[in-house]
């Protein structure tokens, strides 16, 4: 019974996400996934990588390859400096750049819906469902997927 009532107390309590933006759409992170938040970090192109490689970034004295969300959505360049939120991926560090980093949100799973059946292959092998918020939509992000191992496979 007490197991019962720890599992209600979790669904009640929530989970808290980073929000992020690119272009116009809300997206989030599980907190508990995200090492770090770098603002506007220097990158340096990646001649010949692929399209959503979006440079490489100095980080506490390694070289991390940066993927592009604005990048593997089909949003074409950004026209300012991005932010970056690190991950621990397969083979060592990653980034992936967003337009901003926004708030904590703390989301419940009752408002939780997976993937819609009309989204296509490509958008839902990146993202992990969506949260119904008050006022919008937070596409939920899932740094497993976005690792750029996986991405190149």
């Amino acid at each position: 019974m007490s197991l019962t009532l720890e599992h209600a107390h979790i669904a009640e309590a929530g989970i808290e996400m980073c929000s992020v933006r690119v272009g116009e759409t809300l997206f989030g992170v599980p907190i508990t996934k995200i090492l770090e938040i770098l603002g506007a970090p220097a990158t340096r192109p990646v001649p010949l990588a692929p399209s959503f490689v979006g440079g490489l970034v100095h980080y506490r004295g390694e070289v991390l390859p940066a993927v592009s969300l604005r990048s593997l959505l089909g949003l074409g360049d950004s026209p300012e400096r991005q932010d970056m939120l690190v991950f621990r991926g397969t083979d060592g560090y990653f980034g992936l750049l967003v337009d901003a980093v926004g708030e904590v949100l703390t989301v419940h799973p009752r408002d939780y819906e997976t993937n819609p059946s009309t989204l296509d292959d490509r958008r839902k092998a990146l993202f992990a469902g969506t949260y119904k918020l008050a006022d919008r939509l937070l596409v939920m992000l899932d740094p497993d997927l976005l690792d750029p191992m996986r991405l190149v496979r």
